[in-house]
């Protein structure tokens, strides 16, 4: 089925996979979209907020029928591909450019309901001057102009659709080329150590100081400079 069909466009909204959330337990289809010009209290993982100034950036979120532990990182893969060979997804949830944040996807799922909303803000327009100080020399941007926002969103679902699509062993060979943690110093609630790569699973390997390897399949991961 057709990703971003029907679609609930907002120009404004607290956020949008709160909306999405609400119209896939009406039983929304899948492939429905909401997007949103602007939120207040859009959110990221560990209930961070997302900032964006208006009209600089893809705010959005789908309602997927489906239930799969690798959403988040096919997602991540569909927007580094928007972004380019420089772009690294930063496992679980994030994307990068040079060491920057582009975008970052939120998934919430309930798999006994049969839905996911996936949750994408990416930095398509922004200009990095208009952050707060304190986010200036942490964000990317893909540098569009503001009208070109709705040609960005399709070209992203397209891509969307080829890695929903795609074998879980295409998956995770993509993701081992486009890895932001590989070779970095790591920290995560419980420990740190250096990223060695993602298992077959979609699952981040760490070595610890001791030579020990953990396994982390969920959770928050941050890069130590």
């Amino acid at each position: 089925m057709t990703l971003g069909r029907p679609r609930l466009h907002l120009r404004e909204t607290t956020s949008t996979n709160d909306r999405a959330r609400e119209l896939a337990a009406r039983g929304a289809p899948h492939g429905t979209i909401v997007t949103a010009g602007v939120q207040t209290a859009g959110r990221g993982r560990q209930g961070r907020t997302w900032t964006a100034p208006p009209g600089s950036s893809l705010l959005l979120s789908l309602i997927l029928r489906s239930s799969d532990e690798l959403l988040p990182l096919r997602a991540g893969l569909a927007v580094a591909d928007l972004a380019g060979p420089a772009a690294r997804v930063k496992w679980p949830n994030d994307v990068l450019v040079d060491g920057r944040k582009l975008a970052g996807i939120l998934a919430e799922a309930r798999p006994q309901e049969g839905w996911t909303v996936v949750g994408i803000g990416l930095n398509a327009a922004l200009n990095v001057d208009d952050l707060p100080p304190d986010l200036r020399g942490t964000a990317a941007s893909l540098g569009r102009a503001p009208g070109e926002l709705e040609a960005v969103l399709g070209t992203l679902l397209e891509a969307l659709t080829r890695w929903l699509a795609a074998p879980a062993g295409e998956v995770i060979a993509a993701l081992r080329g486009r890895d932001a943690l590989l070779d970095q110093r790591v920290a995560w609630n419980g420990g740190d150590g250096v990223g060695t790569g993602i298992d077959g699973t979609g699952r981040l390997l760490v070595r610890r100081a001791d030579g020990s390897e953990t396994v982390l399949d969920a959770g928050e991961v941050h890069l130590l400079r």
